[in-house]
């Protein structure tokens, strides 16, 4: 007994150190990190001056500057346009793709694998094979579209105002539309088997087990996603970065690029800052829903 009771003892001690070693890497990484940049927007900061704490103290003037420059409203109804348009059908798209793997078919654990392989690989690779798509020269897109006879004269599809936008949002979907998939295929699987045989006997269709049983057994799973893929789209940056860069002429530029921008390439680190900060603002928000949701869920 009394060796059993070291031995539980033992197993408590090291969980609490891997715990504490896992609070410490968060806080030294995650923590010091959005502090400082917290820090440094409301700051008046110079490249040149000395330690942040000594810099001077500029209120909400950083806050302020960003709102009155003119690409602003540009960047705010493209984020808004970017995140939404790319929710809709990652959400809806992972959805089909989670009910059609539910059924057997042949290789449909192959096809999975195909799916998924397109999310884990990095952002940059990613974002390469799309630029190789979009290509006005050379791309696959414009070949098989003149191919097809659907367009007559080459697309620049990265390169036009009008384009640019949704090029990179149709890349984000294609990135996203897995881990939807993934997500909600968890889901699926959690609903009972009996509930969908009880429908059928009762003479319920497809369509109608869809609507009255699957979609309302969904909805925190459905909402949960949803709020995930808010965060993960507010933060998409590597696609952005190999394809567009935020132009031609801000047609593409969102938040997260744009905070870059400031900081790193015209060394407006202030201004890039709070941009930063009012992205985690919106971004802690969502979490919390995020939270409330799978909290809601595991109760349920």
């Amino acid at each position: 007994m009394k060796t059993l009771m070291i031995r539980a003892q033992a197993r408590n001690s090291f969980e609490i150190a891997m715990a504490s070693l896992a609070l410490l890497y968060l806080l030294l990484f995650a923590g010091v990190p959005l502090v400082y940049n917290v820090v440094l927007s409301f700051q008046n900061v110079d490249l040149m001056s000395p330690a942040f704490l000594a810099r001077p103290f500029a209120g909400l003037s950083n806050y302020l500057d960003v709102m009155a420059r003119p690409e602003t409203r540009r960047v705010v109804a493209n984020t808004l346009v970017f995140v939404g348009v790319s929710l809709v059908f990652q959400v809806s798209g992972g959805f089909l793709l989670a009910l059609l793997f539910m059924q057997r078919f042949p290789a449909a654990s192959f096809m999975r694998g195909l799916f998924l392989a397109g999310w884990i690989m990095p952002g940059l690779v990613t974002g390469a094979i799309w630029k190789l798509v979009f290509a006005g020269d050379y791309g696959v897109l414009n070949h098989v579209l003149m191919s097809l006879g659907l367009i007559h004269a080459k697309v620049f599809w990265l390169s036009d105002p009008d384009l640019a936008l949704y090029s990179v949002i149709i890349a984000n979907i294609w990135v996203g539309v897995p881990f939807n998939m993934l997500l909600l295929s968890v889901g699926l699987n959690a609903i009972p088997a009996e509930i969908y045989e009880a429908a059928r006997i009762d003479g319920a269709g497809p369509v109608r087990q869809l609507f009255s049983m699957t979609l309302p057994m969904m909805r925190s799973t459905i909402g949960a996603v949803v709020s995930l893929g808010t965060i993960l789209t507010m933060q998409q940056f590597d696609l952005i970065a190999a394809l567009t860069q935020g132009g031609p002429a801000n047609a593409s530029q969102v938040a997260q690029y744009w905070s870059w921008q400031l900081s790193f390439q015209t060394f407006e680190v202030a201004q890039g800052s709070a941009v930063a900060t009012v992205m985690l603002l919106l971004v802690l928000v969502v979490a919390i829903v995020y939270v409330r949701s799978i909290r809601h869920e595991m109760q349920a």
